[in-house]
């Protein structure tokens, strides 16, 4: 009897040794990154559409400029801190008709990381990206 209580509570053991060894081995690291990034956001709606408002930017950091007109817009390039969290960017756009589309994207030093869309006539596209 004792024997088989010993064999139990070695394999217990033993279990909880591996998985104290290498459950965590691959959890993320927090750690900050160690480098600002550059931010670019673009727009672009189907022909006929006329792009409205736009807010963009990092964190609290944000820039709004309003009547931008025309089907395409790409924002100046941002330096976001190290600390930074979050890049985003919300359109508005005025379709031509229920089959117009409207586009944003998120560049980070210079890759495409992420895209939104939005379709009818009266247009919303966003898009988020984490920068940690």
């Amino acid at each position: 009897m004792k024997t088989t209580r010993n064999k139990y509570a070695a394999i217990i053991f033993a279990t909880l040794i591996t998985i104290l060894m290498f459950g965590c081995s691959k959890d993320k690291d927090n750690t900050p990154s160690s480098t600002s990034h550059k931010l670019v956001f673009k727009a672009e709606a189907s022909a006929g559409s006329t792009l409205n408002l736009v807010v963009y930017g990092y964190d609290n950091t944000l820039t709004t400029a309003s009547s931008v007109g025309g089907t395409t817009w790409t924002s100046p390039e941002i330096t976001a801190p190290a600390n930074a969290t979050v890049a985003s960017v919300v359109f508005n756009a005025i379709g031509a008709n229920a089959a117009s589309t409207l586009k944003v994207q998120v560049y980070v030093d210079g890759v495409l990381k992420k895209e939104g869309t939005g379709t009818g006539t009266a247009l919303t596209a966003t898009a988020q990206f984490n920068l940690k």
